[in-house]
């Protein structure tokens, strides 16, 4: 029996739009809270701002959590699943450089969620940023490290 049951689900009926809003999980495997490090959160926030700057996405929002993260960001120039892999996979290797590890870094898939239409986008950043506050983390957000929002 497989250790994720509906991890397979997560592929179908995915569409990537470009002009469209998504919002992204991913996590780390088996949820290691690899990234309460922050030098090591760093190298994924890197990631996702050379996706940015490469202009494959227009980032919104995001937030780096110890054992995943959550990117609000609108596809400019790519496919949904060709920036979701090579994110990952280029984070994947620089920190595994970085530690000295092999393996893994990633559960397979993520998740993702499609902004419809008209839909605000200031809930889902507030969502996204508040984290690590509702997960005990800080008790301000200026006080965590790893994250950011357009609005600032």
């Amino acid at each position: 029996m497989p250790t994720q049951p509906n991890s397979h689900r997560l592929r179908f009926g995915r569409h990537s739009e470009i002009g469209r809003a998504y919002l992204i999980t991913a996590v780390i495997h088996n949820r290691q809270p690899l990234f309460s490090d922050w030098r090591l959160g760093r190298l994924l926030v890197a990631e996702m701002r050379r996706a940015h700057d490469s202009g494959r996405v227009n980032s919104i929002a995001w937030v780096v959590m110890p054992d995943h993260f959550h990117w609000l960001m609108q596809l400019q120039d790519d496919k949904l699943g060709n920036v979701m892999g090579a994110t990952k996979a280029r984070c994947a290797q620089a920190v595994n450089k970085t530690i000295g590890r092999r393996g893994t870094l990633w559960q397979t898939g993520y998740h993702d969620r499609a902004i419809r239409d008209g839909e605000e986008l200031l809930p889902f950043a507030r969502y996204i940023v508040a984290n690590p506050l509702r997960a005990g983390l800080v008790d301000k957000i200026g006080d965590y490290p790893l994250w950011d929002a357009c609005w600032l």
